[in-house]
C-alpha cells in the first residue's frame, strides 16, 4: 500500500466522476438522461470521500450558479496539482470523447465504491457517455453492462435510478439489448414494488420502452399488459405518456395481439379516452386503440374472449365497450391531429 502511484489514481477518479459528468452533457442531453425529476445530490460534510471534503489544500469546487454546476446538477470537484500532470486532462473532455481506459476505471469504481453519493455520480458519468454508440459499444466489451445492471437492486433509490437511466442509454444498441433483456422480471419488479408515479417508475418504463421499440424483445413483456393498463388509470401524466408508449410499441406487432386482448384490464381504462385526457397521453391512447381496432379475430375466438372477464377485448373492443361513444364525443375535439386519429379509427 506505499506505492505513491495510489493516490495520484485515486485523485484522478474523482476528478473523472466529478467532472465528466457535466462538462461536456449540454443541458439538453442532461435532461433527457435524468428525466428533469431526479434530485440533486446534496454534499455531506461527514460521508463525502477525502477527495471532496471541503477545507483541503488544492480542492476547489464550482462557483454556485455557473454553467457546469446547472448542466450536471453535481459538485464538481477539480484535480489537485499533484495530479494534473498526469488526470487534468480529463477535465476538457466530453463524455462523447471518453478514452477506454476512462470507461475501465468508472466501473472499476463503480464495483468498489462504497458511498451511494459517488455510486450515483459514476452512474450518471456513464449514462452520459453512453450516449454516444462509441462508449456503448466499449462498454458492452468491457462487461460494464453487468456491473451495472448490478446496481438495480442498490438499496439507495438514487441509485437505482441512475443504474436505470445508464441501461435505457446502453439499450439504445441491438448488440446491448441482447445482455439486457435478461433483467426484464427485474425492471418489472422495480416498477410493481416502487411507489406510484417515482422516478424508479418513470425510469424503469423509459427502459421499456426502448427494449420495445422493435419486435425481437417485445415476447418478454407480455406478462407486463395488465401492469401498464394499470398505470394508465393511477399515474400522472409523464408516466401515463411512457406506459403508453410501451403499449403502443407491442401493439403494432401483431404477433402480441393475442397477449394484449386476453390481459386483464381495469374497466376505467376507456374514461382516458376523454378530452379532458393530456393530448399527449390521448395520442398515444388512440394510436393503441387504433392497433386494436386493426386486429379481426375470428368469431370463435370473439367468442372466447367475450367469456373472459374484465379482458382487454371486453373493455375497449366489444360491442359493450363505452369505447365507440367515446370515440364519436373526440370528434369535436379543439386539437386537429386528435380529431385526425379519432375519424381514421372510426371509418
Amino acid at each position: 500500500m506505499g506505492d505513491g502511484s495510489i493516490t495520484p489514481r485515486f485523485g484522478n477518479m474523482k476528478a473523472l466522476l466529478g467532472i465528466v459528468a457535466g462538462a461536456g452533457a449540454s443541458y439538453g442531453i442532461y435532461k433527457l438522461i435524468s428525466g428533469g425529476n431526479f434530485k440533486r445530490i446534496k454534499k455531506s460534510t461527514t460521508s463525502d470521500t477525502p477527495a471532496v471534503r471541503s477545507g483541503q489544500p488544492g480542492d476547489g469546487a464550482l462557483q454556485p450558479g455557473s454553467l457546469l454546476a446547472k448542466v450536471s446538477g453535481l459538485d464538481v470537484v477539480c484535480p489537485r496539482p499533484a495530479e494534473a500532470a498526469s488526470g487534468g486532462i480529463i477535465i476538457h473532455q466530453s463524455p462523447g470523447n471518453l478514452e477506454p481506459q476512462h470507461l475501465k476505471m468508472l466501473l472499476s469504481c463503480l464495483q468498489s465504491s462504497n458511498n451511494p453519493s459517488d455510486r450515483c455520480r459514476i452512474l450518471l458519468t456513464l449514462g452520459n457517455a453512453a450516449a454516444f454508440t462509441v462508449n456503448q459499444n466499449q462498454i458492452r466489451e468491457f462487461e460494464g453492462i453487468p456491473t451495472i445492471a448490478g446496481f438495480l437492486s442498490d438499496p439507495a433509490a438514487e441509485v437505482r435510478v441512475q443504474t436505470l437511466t445508464a441501461l435505457n442509454n446502453l439499450c439504445m444498441n441491438i448488440q446491448n439489448q441482447e445482455q439486457i433483456k435478461v433483467y426484464v422480471p427485474q425492471v418489472m419488479e422495480l416498477i410493481e414494488m416502487s411507489p406510484v408515479n417515482s422516478d424508479l417508475q418513470l425510469g424503469a418504463l423509459r427502459l421499456l420502452t426502448n427494449l420495445s421499440v422493435t419486435d425481437k424483445h417485445q415476447h418478454l413483456l407480455k406478462d407486463s399488459i395488465t401492469l401498464l393498463l394499470s398505470l394508465l388509470v393511477v399515474s400522472n401524466e409523464p408516466l401515463q405518456v411512457q406506459a403508453s408508449k410501451v403499449l403502443v410499441n407491442l401493439s403494432s406487432n401483431p404477433d402480441m395481439m393475442d397477449d394484449i386482448v386476453q390481459a386483464q384490464a381495469p374497466a376505467s381504462v376507456v374514461l382516458l379516452f376523454d378530452a379532458r385526457t393530456a393530448p399527449a397521453v390521448l395520442l398515444r391512447l388512440l394510436t393503441f386503440a387504433g392497433n386494436l381496432k386493426a386486429w379481426r379475430p375470428s368469431a370463435q375466438v370473439a367468442d372466447e374472449l367475450r367469456r373472459k372477464q374484465d379482458c382487454l377485448f371486453r373493455v375497449m373492443l366489444d360491442e359493450s365497450s363505452q369505447l365507440h361513444s367515446r370515440l364519436v364525443q373526440l370528434l369535436s375535439h379543439p386539437d386537429g391531429e386528435i380529431q385526425a386519429h379519432v375519424a381514421r379509427i372510426l371509418t
